[in-house]
């Protein structure tokens, strides 16, 4: 059972690690058991928004991850699932429906993909070296590497490409007069190049963290209608020896925020601390939905926003815990970096607790 659509069910599907709208099924962004990543943005194309409830962009991802063993094998399991069922629905709890379609980023240990989305078509390019970003807008040009079969075919009986010359799915598939939030989108996408450029060959887990925080970029919203609600960074080493490493927040805006060290062993202690509450009459899932309003924030969302209204309020006291949550993230990625750089050995029954320790830590840091 998805957000909005119920389909069949598969035979097997691998653990995995969520951030996600507490309201929906699917999520933003998370990781598998086998270390893939996957993530999600919305985008708007020439093809018609779908307002008919179907698969979120949202819901893509989690399938993705329950069902692909590897990036490659997700990003298949996505594409069959758009083709066969599409994507619409409202991607916002709200009574006025928000709808978008979607692009992705996957990797794994070995391969990386952006995915991009139009209606049920779709293009896909593999990244063989350097970096990548998204934001909100078609970005594979010429470069792809698998497409949907009828693809050309659509550009071409819409009157969109000519067939003459090679094919840009961003320019064929893009609107051609553009809202104006797409403006933002591409000053962050451009920002966002630029700030992984500056550190290519020498991006790390504190690299992408800091480009997360980036305030001047766009790429961190901490006012807008649309926050930066969580945000995630992984650490994927090819030599399968070394187990992958997934930093949380688990709250918004990661300029004030800790990431958090989540990996994948056997036994591991649930968090109920990140875990939003559930409503037996959730107004997401009432006809029609999205008429009242829950308060859905866990435990540590709302002792993280108390802190926030404090930071702001005694500035002298808000420095003073940010450098406490820097001093806890510090400790994290000190202890991440040792036991992927050989110098620590992995303890399972440690790594189990280890997410849980952290956000235990955090919250004591807030009362």
């Amino acid at each position: 059972q998805c957000t909005y659509l119920e389909i069949e069910q598969a035979e097997r599907t691998h653990a995995v690690v969520l951030s996600r709208p507490a309201w929906l099924w699917g999520a933003e962004m998370g990781a598998n058991e086998h270390g893939v990543c996957v993530g999600n943005e919305g985008v708007w194309t020439r093809e018609p928004l779908g307002e008919d409830e179907a698969l979120l962009g949202m819901d893509l991802v989690r399938l993705g991850l329950e069902r692909g063993s590897s990036a490659r094998e997700a990003l298949e399991v996505i594409t069959a699932l758009l083709e066969r069922y599409g994507q619409g629905g409202s991607c916002k709890e709200e009574p006025v429906p928000f709808v978008y379609h979607n692009t992705f980023l996957l990797a794994d240990r070995t391969e990386a993909w952006v995915l991009e989305t139009a209606g049920r078509y779709w293009a896909a390019q593999r990244i063989r070296e350097g970096s990548r970003n998204i934001s909100n807008q078609l970005s594979i040009g010429r470069e792809i590497t698998a497409e949907h079969a009828g693809l050309r075919q659509r550009a071409r009986s819409q009157g969109w490409w000519s067939g003459d010359g090679e094919f840009s799915f961003a320019e064929v598939f893009s609107l051609t007069h553009q809202p104006s939030r797409m403006e933002a989108a591409k000053a962050r996408y451009r920002a966002g190049k630029e700030l992984l450029r500056q550190h290519a060959g020498h991006i790390t887990a504190e690299t992408f963290m800091a480009i997360l925080r980036d305030k001047a970029s766009g790429i961190c919203v901490d006012s807008e209608g649309f926050r930066t609600a969580g945000s995630m960074v992984s650490v994927l080493p090819r030599d399968p020896a070394f187990p992958c490493v997934h930093f949380f927040t688990a709250t918004p805006d990661p300029s004030r925020s800790v990431f958090k060290p989540f990996v994948f062993v056997a036994g591991l202690k649930p968090v109920p601390q990140v875990r939003s509450p559930t409503f037996h009459d959730d107004p997401a899932k009432k006809i029609p939905r999205f008429q009242s309003t829950v308060d859905r924030r866990h435990e540590l969302y709302r002792r993280h926003q108390a802190a926030l209204e404090l930071m702001e309020r005694d500035q002298e006291r808000g420095q003073k815990l940010l450098q406490t949550l820097r001093d806890l993230e510090k400790q994290g990625l000190e202890g991440m970096n040792a036991l992927l750089g050989g110098t620590v050995a992995p303890r399972p029954e440690e790594l189990a607790d280890l997410f849980f320790d952290c956000v235990e830590a955090e919250m004591k840091f807030y009362t």
